[in-house]
């Protein structure tokens, strides 16, 4: 069984903050209680809950990845529950803990810190261990093929960022519980979830229950967290924010992802591999029922797109690429990252889809934010409800059981001025009848574009669009390509910003 130090009354787990009063053992919980406390910290003026001791944050990269939590010490260990959460000790990238409370029979009890669950190398230096520690993040894990192993599936760590897989995948893209100033000049502002409860599950659950507390300068708020593993991992999310202040830029199921290159943009990279990314494109299926397809671009200057909509129905960033040759790296396995995909429950009204790409040079950084931006400001004081699910796996649900995009290539036509675009769409039984039976439709407002071609592609079975356009003098063009059959949508919606 799992060792914990002894909780000390009065004391609670970690004082987070002047406004936060820590969980008390035994005091009763519903997910009511979160949404409260959320209310409360909304109400007094926002205070940073303190860092752990210097020595902690000081740690080196290697220093802090030779400490490591012990699997056969995880919270439900030696139990009949079915999932195990092991936790992450904060330093170096992560200075402010969470605290972490257990949830049985109704009630909380805080989990409080023990260094002595965790193994460390002789590399370490003596580090502080006194009340003012916590743990910066938790990951859960569940049994899937192989009876008596628990696999991971989900992480919560920083700010309010956390990561799921589905069986057989490896983290890849991360979602947020909230994102504030996306790309604004004066600076994005992130938001922490400052606490967490853990509802012990029953033997025989195939969920588990997560409850989080989030708090930043602008807004305050509760998250509920249903999360369902299996070949997708499933999520779906209660969140009621109350706002400090108007919030006229707010993003609602925030994702992050990463993109350097594919054969959109490989000549700008010497890079024996043919493409680096953990997702390839944005996906949509907007309120008038349209699927768009957006592939991702690494632009050498930051760019915003927005998609305006109305009840949106679904939106995510996607991993199509699922081929090792389409990467060709046996480390990354960049095929193997999962896509997510957001269906809000209800109606979210006017917005846009918001889409933010930033340069890049490295595969290391997260450059691509994609979100919810409602049209109409979160007003200081009133309490906003939004409920979604998230659902993490190799693809999105067919939205609409149209052809879908497979890959885009863009390159310099050798013959005339401008640039060559084509477009391939998975095989399909629209197209059984042939090119000729199908209409192209593209547009551009900023550049003349050839009325294109359609051809069968023999390796996948599906049809190539390809088309030309000359930029000339401009420095950006929208393009904006679909098939039609008999008047009808016949293919995803292909969307594409070419930049200088």
């Amino acid at each position: 069984m799992i060792s914990r130090r002894a909780f000390l009354a009065g004391l609670g787990a970690l004082p987070l903050s002047a406004a936060f009063t820590p969980v008390q053992a035994g005091e009763g919980f519903s997910h009511a209680v979160v949404v409260e406390k959320a209310r409360d910290l909304a109400a007094r003026e926002y205070t940073p809950r303190p860092t752990v001791p210097d020595d902690w944050i000081n740690l080196s990269y290697d220093q802090y990845r030779k400490i490591w939590f012990r699997h056969a010490d995880a919270l439900w260990s030696g139990t009949d529950r079915p999932f195990h959460v092991d936790f992450f000790h904060p330093g170096l990238y992560f200075p402010r803990p969470v605290q972490v409370n257990t949830v049985e029979d109704g009630q909380a009890q805080p989990f409080p810190f023990d260094f002595d669950l965790f193994d460390k190398t002789d590399q370490v230096p003596p580090l502080t261990t006194d009340d003012s520690l916590g743990y910066s993040g938790l990951r859960l894990r569940t049994e899937f093929d192989q009876p008596g192993i628990k696999e991971e599936f989900a992480v919560f760590q920083g700010a309010s960022y956390f990561r799921a897989i589905g069986q057989g995948q490896i983290y890849g893209l991360s979602a947020r519980g909230l994102a504030l100033k996306t790309g604004d000049p004066m600076g994005e502002e992130f938001p922490d979830f400052i606490a967490f409860w853990l509802e012990a599950p029953a033997p025989e659950q195939t969920h588990m229950v997560l409850h989080a507390l989030l708090d930043s300068p602008s807004v305050a708020g509760a998250y509920r967290f249903t999360i369902t593993p299996g070949a997708s991992c499933v999520m779906d999310v209660e969140a009621t924010l109350f706002p400090r202040v108007d919030l006229d830029h707010v993003g609602i199921a925030p994702l992050t992802s990463m993109f350097k290159f594919d054969e959109t943009n490989r000549h700008r990279f010497d890079d024996f591999r043919p493409a680096v990314h953990d997702s390839d494109g944005l996906m949509i299926l907007n309120g008038a029922g349209e699927a768009l397809w957006r592939p991702l671009a690494n632009p050498r200057r930051l760019q915003i797109s927005a998609f305006a909509d109305d009840a949106p129905r679904r939106f995510g960033l996607m991993q199509r690429a699922r081929r090792l040759s389409n990467f060709a790296d046996l480390e990354a396995l960049y095929h193997r990252r999962p896509g997510l995909w957001v269906e809000p429950k209800g109606d979210w009204g006017r917005g846009a889809v918001t889409l933010v790409e930033i340069p890049t040079d490295r595969e290391i950084y997260d450059n691509i934010v994609a979100y919810w931006r409602p049209a109409d400001p979160a007003p200081a004081g009133e309490a906003l409800r939004l409920d979604y699910r998230l659902t993490w796996g190799e693809g999105a649900p067919v939205p609409n059981d149209l052809p879908r995009v497979i890959n885009t290539r863009l390159g310099r036509d050798p013959f005339n001025p401008g640039n060559i675009v084509t477009v391939d769409f998975e095989a399909h039984p629209i197209f059984d009848d042939g090119p000729e039976a199908l209409s192209i439709h593209i547009q551009s407002a900023q550049v003349e574009t050839t009325q294109g071609i359609l051809q069968r592609n023999p390796e996948t079975g599906g049809l190539r669009l390809g088309f030309r356009f000359d930029p000339g003098e401009a420095d950006l063009a929208e393009l904006r390509a679909q098939l039609r059959k008999d008047g009808a949508m016949a293919s995803e919606v292909w969307l594409y910003r070419w930049t200088t």
